[in-house]
């Protein structure tokens, strides 16, 4: 159905780069969530009553917060959509995120709420009348929240949205708090065991889980997270791709929502050439970046000596090999030499991860003894940092 009304109601749906066309698919998904919600929220609510089952009345509930849900999508996708203006000139991408977390609250609350509820009839149980018609829409249900939970997913996936996948998560946990409804409308009517409020419970815990794993997937976009490393290789190659760049670090890509990031790096070039021609080159990355990623893009130019017969191209082989043998997973770039009469500065930062056992202070020490343990008298002038891109 989804893919019936993309084709009539979203055109060019498959640039889902352009923001207008992201918009147009969470308006549509959020629309169709919305209506689907309410028709299970009634079909179960009449179930419910006229079964006596506190567990099939507190699903329709669970049905009616998930249409809230879908409508807090709807206005996140709206707002994100609004173009930047002088108080938000990165635009209004991150209120997508803060939807996804809105929702994910009210999971949680769906969750408590429903415990509260199940955990009172056990308490107090009482018998669940059982028929074919309950059954039948229990099942309906399931059925409903299993292609929910999938449109869902797959235009998440499609746009990148977080929001999206927290309503997919949400759909899913439906479903098997559902089946479980269904379960124990079966097992009261077989053997007369009366477990509503215990499928209840386990349903509620289900769904705080569900609640709890989507709030982290958005907290984490709104707190920040290191790239996909696809995206940092397209990058690297990007600007590789130009002869005159012969390197790249201090890359960070800055997130502000789907669709406006921002790439800030430093691109190595020959000290010796000529700075024109190397600027207009840099220009050239930063274009491409732009045009090929849908970003803006900020390269920073770092001349590099290579002119010397390779005196810093060995010293530099030299010192990474000293650096590797305290830890692979060090990495050093910004190499420069100052060489004096006595001995000679090597100047360089060191790239760690952030769970590096040592210390900056720690490392930063090891790498001076290490470097100064060998032939030609360096000295280490040395800084220790952390990757932003997540690849060393």
């Amino acid at each position: 159905m989804i893919t019936l009304l993309s084709k009539w109601l979203i055109p060019h749906r498959e640039q889902v780069d352009d923001p207008a066309v992201r918009q147009a698919y969470g308006t549509l998904c959020g629309v169709v969530g919305i209506a689907l919600n309410l028709l299970l929220f009634a079909g179960k609510f009449f179930a419910g009553t006229v079964s006596g089952s506190i567990a099939i009345t507190a699903d329709a509930f669970n049905n009616l917060s998930d249409a809230g849900s879908s409508l807090v999508t709807l206005v996140g996708f709206k707002l994100s959509g609004r173009k930047a203006d002088l108080g938000h000139p990165f635009g209004h991408g991150r209120v997508e995120y803060l939807s996804g977390l809105v929702v994910s609250m009210l999971i949680i609350l769906m969750g408590f709420e429903l415990g509260k509820s199940s955990f009172a009839k056990i308490l107090h149980p009482s018998p669940v009348e059982f028929s074919l018609l309950t059954v039948a829409i229990l099942v309906a249900s399931i059925c409903v929240k299993l292609y929910m939970s999938a449109y869902n997913r797959g235009v998440g996936k499609k746009i990148r949205s977080a929001a999206m996948a927290a309503t997919a998560t949400d759909s899913l946990s439906d479903t098997a708090a559902t089946t479980a409804v269904l379960l124990a409308t079966l097992v009261g009517k077989w053997t007369g065991l009366q477990i509503d409020g215990w499928v209840g419970v386990l349903v509620a815990l289900f769904i705080l889980y569900a609640g709890w794993k989507a709030a982290k997937g958005t907290l984490d976009l709104l707190l920040g997270q290191p790239p996909e490393k696809e995206f940092v290789h397209r990058i690297v190659s990007i600007v590789m791709d130009h002869p005159h760049i012969i390197g790249i670090h201090d890359l960070v890509v800055h997130d502000y929502g789907p669709g406006r990031l921002m790439i800030s790096l430093h691109a190595e070039v020959p000290a010796e050439g000529n700075i024109m021609e190397l600027h207009d080159e840099i220009d050239n990355a930063e274009m491409e970046l732009a045009e090929i990623l849908k970003c803006q893009a900020v390269i920073h130019m770092d001349p590099v000596v290579t002119d010397d017969n390779g005196v810093t191209a060995e010293a530099k082989k030299k010192v990474l090999q000293a650096v590797k043998a305290i830890d692979p997973k060090i990495n050093i770039h910004d190499f420069r030499m100052v060489t004096g009469p006595t001995h000679t500065n090597v100047i360089f930062d060191a790239v760690v991860p952030f769970d590096f056992p040592a210390s900056k202070e720690e490392t930063e020490k090891n790498i001076r003894a290490a470097v100064r343990a060998l032939e030609g008298n360096y000295f280490a002038v040395v800084k220790v940092e952390h990757s932003y891109s997540g690849v060393q």
